[in-house]
């Protein structure tokens, strides 16, 4: 997810640095966007840094984080840029901008995806993003124990690479180290709807500051989505779950709002460039904000 916004001027400040960022270097970025109510989870960093270790990028004035980028390559044609967000004390003196510059120096030739918030969708735009659906974020208590629908199996008991390939055909790029990481962070409970020895959907819930977050909800069908949904939140109790529903795909904002959840807030993925075609009509719910 994105939501600083790029200031027209870079910072002439002898102070300031841009730096790639570790694992450990990214805490206050995430407490950044917990403030910001983006509701990251608990264990996402370990999967992100997986996917590309030196996509993160640190703005910092006299060695402090003030300012933060990531962008995410998945492959020679795609990445992925998230996080844009500068420290709320230090916004308007162009260390957002810099930082920007600096990390999609290194996505050079490749089409990049971004989740943007609404008031910064004009400033994407004019650095060359354009809207391909709006995602919203649906958030609720999940209904209560249901019957284990058929055909639910963990993830993990699955050969890895028919996970990876239903995966694929509902991403914009193959993920596999990003898939291997997120299937088995901690707290993450990956499950997968089988039939027969075919996979017919699967997604992950994993624990947030404030609630569950499902991401992702991929399935064939409206059916196998609802019974992943059910699966997926049976346990989760009065604790809120929230997931990010795709516009573009009605059955997945149906079956968000038949399940009593509601819309908190709204968010718009934008590209670069083309991407690869994808089952849209698969996607019920997208893997993350941040890294699409």
């Amino acid at each position: 997810m994105t939501g600083a916004e790029p200031s027209p001027v870079a910072p002439d400040d002898p102070r300031f640095t841009v730096t790639r960022a570790t694992l450990d270097d990214w805490a206050p970025v995430s407490a950044w966007a917990a403030d910001e109510g983006w509701d990251p989870g608990l264990s996402d960093l370990g999967p992100f840094f997986a996917q590309d270790p030196d996509g993160f990028h640190l703005g910092r004035l006299d060695g402090e984080p003030v300012s933060a980028v990531s962008v995410v390559r998945y492959d020679a044609g795609y990445a992925f840029l998230g996080f844009y967000l500068v420290r709320a004390d230090l916004r308007g003196h162009g260390y957002g901008l810099a930082t920007w510059r600096t990390a999609l120096a290194g996505a050079a030739g490749r089409t990049v995806g971004l989740d943007g918030v609404v008031s910064q969708q004009h400033n994407y735009r004019s650095s060359g993003f354009v809207l391909a659906h709006r995602n919203h974020r649906y958030v609720g208590v999940a209904p209560g124990y249901v019957p284990q629908p058929e055909g639910i199996v963990p993830a993990g008991s699955l050969p890895a690479e028919a996970v990876a390939a239903y995966d694929s055909a509902c991403h914009p790029a193959d993920r596999p180290r990003f898939l291997a990481a997120w299937l088995t962070a901690p707290g993450h409970r990956a499950l997968a709807r089988v039939a027969g020895d075919r996979v017919t959907g699967y997604g992950v819930i994993r624990p947030a500051r404030s609630s569950y977050r499902i991401g992702p909800l991929f399935a064939d069908t409206p059916d196998d989505a609802r019974a992943l949904f059910d699966a997926l939140t049976a346990g989760t109790g009065r604790t809120p779950v929230a997931l990010d529903v795709p516009e573009s795909n009605p059955a997945a904002v149906a079956l968000a709002e038949e399940r009593g959840l509601v819309p908190s807030f709204e968010t718009a993925r934008m590209y670069t460039g083309p991407v690869r075609a994808t089952a849209e009509e698969r996607v019920f719910a997208v893997t993350t904000l941040e890294l699409g």
